[in-house]
């Protein structure tokens, strides 16, 4: 039995639901790669468009939302909590997937970012929450959103309820498990291609993505180090080490314990800025530029300043020549509508 079919048997022996639809595609910015003169290194830049999905609008977590709700309703849960900040994008999407799947869902999103505009607080994924029939508590800043779950899962469970709760971000080692399952389409879409990628890039905020993509590649023989992260969320060296622990997490999972001194984990820093969700100028020229050449859109706090990272990168001769790189667009687009008055000018 191959990697691929040994990997493809393991994850499919975990109760899942299907929300993200048939393999998002991968398709190459050919006008940005001129913009930003890569022709000259031999390099090349492919997007999978993992923006797009069943449900909700889309977005990367749909792969960790389909394991664990997949587990919740085998376990007979009948509502589901989850916490996040209050544009969360992993809210917005768990409140779709309930929607798609009968399910109650109860949002607690805290106030992480200083912004107090009519966009910020009742656009953008906010509205989107409540039209997809989500409950919402706002809970002030300095007050824990999970605590907060936690309290209204005993209220729910001593009512005869069966609630479960999702931490933030779906990035448990089960929810890695989708991104796990992304590394084996990527590889099988490689085949199809007729190519290999030299790097898959992703912005790394509660760390699940990067640790699922590399527990998949390691699983599949690629290695973990083919993964490059840009730390969004925390500082580049808790982001490391919640993603490393997360990784070994995952392969325990698949059956495929590593010793974690062994794991390579690359992320990147110098493009949080002040701080999960403020921007930069960085991620806005980034954003405007993948709209202006491709007619993409990033979104201004995960794919943005992630991206913004990957084009530094290539300007000042960080990958080799002739490398090929996958940089995976985790969606995050209603987020925009959020951050209007950024892009006013």
């Amino acid at each position: 039995m191959s990697a691929i079919e040994r990997l493809a048997a393991t994850l499919s022996s975990f109760r899942s639901v299907a929300l993200n639809g048939p393999p998002t595609p991968i398709q190459r910015l050919h006008r940005l790669e001129r913009a930003i003169n890569a022709p000259a290194q031999g390099i090349e830049i492919h997007v999978k468009r993992d923006d797009l999905g069943g449900v909700g609008g889309g977005g990367n977590k749909l792969r960790k939302l389909e394991f664990l709700l997949g587990a919740a309703i085998h376990h007979g849960v009948d509502t589901i909590l989850t916490v996040g900040g209050l544009q969360s994008n992993h809210a917005r999407l768990t409140a779709a997937a309930c929607a798609r799947l009968g399910l109650d869902c109860e949002l607690f999103l805290g106030e992480m970012v200083p912004r107090d505009d009519i966009d910020y607080r009742r656009g953008g994924n906010v509205l989107l929450d409540t039209l997809f029939g989500a409950t919402v508590q706002v809970v002030p800043a300095g007050s824990s959103p999970l605590e907060r779950a936690a309290e209204r899962a005993k209220h729910l469970n001593a009512q005869g309820r069966k609630s479960f709760i999702i931490p933030t971000g779906g990035s448990t080692p089960l929810g890695a498990l989708g991104y796990a399952k992304a590394a084996l389409e990527i590889v099988q879409q490689e085949e199809a291609l007729g190519m290999q990628f030299d790097h898959v890039v992703v912005p790394n905020g509660s760390s699940g993505t990067h640790a699922g993509l590399s527990a998949g590649f390691q699983a599949l023989g690629r290695g973990a180090g083919l993964v490059r992260a840009y730390n969004v969320l925390a500082d580049q060296a808790a982001t490391r080490q919640r993603t490393l622990e997360l990784v070994g997490e995952s392969l325990d999972m698949l059956g495929q314990p590593v010793d974690p001194a062994l794991l390579e984990v690359n992320v990147e820093g110098g493009q949080l800025g002040e701080g999960y969700g403020i921007p930069t100028d960085e991620m806005i020229a980034a954003l405007r530029l993948m709209a202006r050449t491709e007619g993409l859109l990033l979104d201004p706090v995960y794919t943005g300043k992630a991206f913004a990272g990957l084009l530094a990168d290539v300007r000042a001769g960080r990958f080799a020549r002739d490398a090929r790189l996958l940089f995976v667009m985790t969606g995050g687009t209603p987020g925009l509508f959020a951050y209007r008055t950024v892009f006013d000018t």
